[in-house]
């Protein structure tokens, strides 16, 4: 009878999920935009990719708000490539990711699903529901933004946005909570 209790609950512990993440939206800033054929082709050519369920622009801000599919896996670098690609640049992108119980350990780190986040200012903390974050990293700020940061920032990561994580080369992304 211990032991059917026992694997009950080893079962319950494994089928919970208890470090879930998601990123349900994002603004995103573009910068270089100058009329309404060039926020065109960037909608078009953010809406290609299968994570993002709808792009809408905001003209006034040169924003576009991005909604990402329930469960999808989200690439960020993948939201920044296709604005280069239509000709521009990313000058902001602040998310709202939402947490369940994700720890941040004492150098700002929490690894979630696979990505490894650096938070710039969040240090041994746990972080619940739903939290708004602005990437901070190279392509997603302006140059002077980054500059400015990377003299802030003591992360062996931030210059080139990779880091060995448990033996190995990963992608790692600089958040500040907004």
């Amino acid at each position: 009878m211990k032991t059917i209790k026992l694997l009950s609950i080893i079962m319950l512990i494994f089928a919970v999920k208890v470090s879930a993440q998601q990123i349900s939206n994002a603004d995103l800033q573009v910068t270089g935009l100058t009329c309404s054929m060039c926020s065109n082709a960037t909608q078009k050519s953010l809406e290609t990719l299968s994570f993002i369920s709808s792009v809408k622009p905001d003209l006034n801000k040169n924003i576009f708000v991005l909604t990402f599919k329930k469960g999808a896996d989200i690439n960020l670098d993948l939201v920044r490539k296709k604005v280069q690609d239509a000709g521009f640049s990313v000058g902001g992108l602040t998310a709202d990711f939402a947490f369940n119980q994700v720890k941040v350990d004492d150098k700002g780190q929490a690894i979630v699903d696979g990505n490894v986040y650096r938070f710039v200012n969040a240090k041994s903390k746990t972080l619940n529901g739903t939290v708004k974050a602005s990437v901070v990293d190279k392509n997603f700020i302006s140059g002077s933004a980054f500059k400015k940061q990377a003299t802030a920032i003591s992360s062996d990561a931030y210059a080139s946005g990779v880091a060995i994580v448990n033996g190995k080369k990963t992608r790692v992304y600089h958040l500040v909570l907004s």
